[in-house]
């Protein structure tokens, strides 16, 4: 890596740090911050696990000492960060994996991390060990689709390759199954029809006919995503796009 490719990660790294603070407010309740999970995929593909880790443990302790936010700020993203990059890596630059990886590091292991850590260092009482999941899990699906969607576009028109290749980052620009992601997607769908009805239920409460059919009409949702983004990923194989 050269000097220059160096330079422009810090500077990366640094203007990653600073929107996730100012975006991390957006659409935020305690046990789930959205935007974040959007900043962890994001820099884990463009610098990979280790800058991610890096770059969400900043974001944390920044919302921490200047927002009040608890600790979940770092318990909510670190994990997540760092398996998004490992996940992409691994699946050989597949973005849907990052999203994967989000979903694994901070629904399940950060939000089981949480419980003792919010019940030790902040006083919190009769939390259950799987308490956070479903709105981690709730969180990392909306981040994670926004960020998919991003750097989906940014693949197709090259832009990704060659903002990673500037980065010194690791270059993933061989085509990748439509098939695969698909199936990635709908697996997606899959977790969120869990976490959304574990969360209606035992989060918030939620009881009735449509809070009934809504973890299916999620699923159902993610499904039809799947078939569309085959579809259109087929039309644009044969077509040459």
């Amino acid at each position: 890596m050269n000097r220059n490719s160096s330079l422009l990660r810090l500077t990366t790294l640094a203007m990653l740090v600073a929107l996730g603070v100012i975006i991390s407010p957006i659409l935020r309740v305690e046990g789930m911050c959205p935007m974040a999970h959007l900043i962890n995929i994001v820099c884990a593909v463009l610098l990979g696990p280790w800058y991610s880790l890096l770059c969400a443990t900043v974001i944390g302790i920044l919302r921490m000492i200047f927002m009040g936010i608890p600790p979940l700020a770092l318990t909510g993203a670190i994990f997540g960060a760092f398996f998004s990059g490992v996940f992409y890596r691994a699946s050989g630059g597949r973005l849907i994996f990052g999203v994967l990886g989000e979903i694994f590091g901070t629904g399940i292991i950060g939000a089981i991390v949480s419980t003792p850590v919010m019940t030790l260092l902040w006083g919190y009482e009769g939390l259950t060990l799987f308490y956070y999941v479903p709105s981690f899990i709730c969180g990392t699906l909306i981040g994670g689709s926004v960020a998919f969607l991003l750097l989906k576009q940014l693949a197709r028109n090259g832009m990704l390759f060659q903002m990673q290749a500037q980065l010194g980052a690791k270059v993933f620009d061989t085509p990748v199954s439509a098939a695969g992601e698909a199936l990635a997607i709908a697996a997606v769908g899959m977790i969120a029809w869990l976490a959304v009805k574990v969360a209606l239920k035992s989060f918030f409460g939620l009881t009735g006919a449509f809070f009934d059919m809504l973890p299916m009409i999620v699923l159902c949702l993610f499904l039809i995503g799947a078939v569309t983004y085959y579809v259109s990923s087929r039309k644009e194989a044969v077509h040459g796009i």
